[in-house]
């Protein structure tokens, strides 16, 4: 009987563990959660680092001991950061499982376009949280409560300017309607929405998911910003949606309108969305990514605007772990024994 060596380089849970091995008796694992961290210090940029990192974890064990557990490893499940050099280090390795839900998260390692087969959790990356911050993020500007720490520092209410919105009946638009996007699309269309969105591929006369009212191609976006008050980005960062929303596309958007972004930093122009602002074209913004945000903090000209809402990638926390990664994981360790085909593998040439 085949021995396949998997080895777990982020940390997990006794339950989390016990649930891999329970796949098959076939499963070697191995748990290394923590024992890169002090190459992951050394290699990462300090803030990366000290955003993702416990303080002061060093590693465990040699260099040459980690790199044993490399070279045995022919299915590995990790999380971000990693080490940049893992297939170098895994000459046996055939499958890498990265318990995040972007592919995006591997850009700058020696996986990315490598022979190795990566999958991620996407769709199954705390979905709901997210898409409840988003309904946050609508809320908090249609509501006008960006207004309240302004008047706070003035010592004294300006009423005039709150101008709330009834969200009832307004055009939400989902840019990526996939796992987070469709849980956007059910709450919003909950609160009573209309709610249109895109996706990369959509088949005419597909059934429309739960509380969408229509659905089209990556193509549809152009028709439908100039009728949405709300705008959702969930999409992938790829080659094609880097940058998607550019001037033109601010320019499209209906006056007056909010933007949220759930997804990474880099599909929205940076420069673009604050000449939008400048115009005072928007009603708010809520990022909780931005350009860079594994490297450094956001720009000075976005996070002073009292129109942007910048948070620091939290929109998929709560209270209670509904993270499918590990869920996927087992799913597809028992379809890799059994020799058939893994979810959400990676087209390096889609980029997700």
């Amino acid at each position: 009987m085949h021995t396949t060596n998997v080895l777990s380089i982020q940390r997990t849970t006794v339950a989390e563990r016990a649930r891999i091995e329970a796949v098959d008796s076939r499963v070697r694992l191995t748990d290394a959660g923590g024992w890169f961290e002090g190459e992951i210090r050394e290699t990462w940029t300090e803030f990366a680092v000290g955003r993702y990192l416990a303080p002061n974890p060093t590693g465990s064990g040699s260099r040459e001991e980690r790199d044993s557990l490399l070279a045995a490893a022919e299915v590995i499940v990790g999380g971000w950061p990693f080490p940049r050099d893992l297939r170098a280090r895994a000459p046996r390795l055939k499958w890498f499982h990265q318990r995040q839900a972007g592919a995006s998260n591997l850009l700058g390692s020696d996986l990315w376009g490598s022979d190795v087969v990566v999958t991620t959790s996407r769709g199954a990356a705390n979905p709901l949280p997210i898409a409840e911050y988003a309904i946050a993020g609508i809320l908090h500007f249609a509501k006008g409560l960006n207004r309240a720490a302004l008047d706070r520092e003035a010592g004294a209410f300006d009423h005039r300017v709150y101008r709330p919105l009834l969200i009832q009946g307004k055009t939400v638009c989902v840019v990526g309607a996939g796992g987070i996007g469709l849980e956007v699309g059910r709450l919003c269309a909950a609160l009573g929405m209309r709610v249109v969105g895109t996706r990369r591929r959509q088949q005419p006369g597909a059934p429309l998911p739960p509380g969408f009212n229509e659905v089209g191609g990556a193509d549809a976006i152009d028709r439908f910003l100039p009728q949405s008050d709300f705008v959702v980005i969930c999409c992938q960062w790829t080659p094609e949606t880097a940058r998607l929303f550019n001037k033109a596309r601010f320019a499209a958007m209906k006056s007056g309108s909010v933007l949220v972004n759930v997804a990474r930093g880099e599909i929205v122009d940076e420069d673009a969305l604050a000449d939008a602002l400048q115009r005072d074209h928007l009603r708010g913004v809520a990022l909780d990514v931005y350009v860079g945000e594994f490297e450094r903090k956001p720009p000075a000209r976005l996070w002073q605007d009292p129109r942007i809402l910048i948070t620091p990638h939290v929109s998929g926390g709560s209270d209670e772990n509904r993270h499918g990664g590990v869920d996927i994981f087992c799913n597809n360790l028992h379809a890799y024994l059994n020799s058939r085909p893994l979810l959400n593998v990676i087209d390096w040439e889609r980029g997700y």
